[in-house]
């Protein structure tokens, strides 16, 4: 495993692989922005989505070959989480609320395009896109290629980055 000194505004953060005991880590940062991800507040209707953002969910995706995340650590604690699925689609990209707009998500995206662009992707990436992200998508370079979806209580923007 190795670990990656990353200074990313005036902070400094720590970038690793995750690994199995990284779940509920994870998961708890996720959840921690689930008011940003669906649509009722509360996260009613969406249960289906939180499950699948539950420790057993995101400790089986780490166990899988399909699936690469890289983790942000700022001071030991987790400031962000990417994961790339089939070396194309933006499976996850979370910055916890505190560290909103200091860099980190800009520097995990760039990690995660680099290592699949190294293993071969082609150049083109896709993610769904909640709506309050949707503006850092545009900024890293995707654009949407749908209107906006719901489904599962969330609501979504596909988008895609061609390189």
């Amino acid at each position: 495993m190795y670990w990656l000194k990353e200074k990313t505004l005036s902070r400094e953060f720590e970038i690793r692989p995750a690994v199995a005991a990284d779940a509920a880590a994870i998961s708890a940062l996720i959840l921690s922005l689930q008011p940003y991800l669906t649509i009722e507040p509360d996260g009613s209707g969406a249960e289906e989505f939180l499950l699948s953002l539950s420790p057993d969910i995101i400790r089986r995706n780490l166990q899988d070959a399909n699936y690469r995340y890289q983790l942000a650590f700022e001071g030991g604690a987790l400031a962000g989480v990417v994961a790339l699925r089939d070396n194309s689609h933006l499976f996850s990209l979370y910055v916890g609320s505190a560290w909103h707009g200091q860099g980190v998500g800009r520097r995990l995206w760039e990690l995660a395009r680099d290592a699949a662009l190294a293993r071969g992707n082609p150049g083109s990436f896709t993610v769904n896109s909640s709506t309050f992200a949707e503006a850092m998508y545009r900024h890293l370079g995707f654009t949407a290629t749908g209107p906006v979806a719901e489904m599962h209580g969330i609501r979504f923007i596909p988008m895609r980055l061609e390189l």
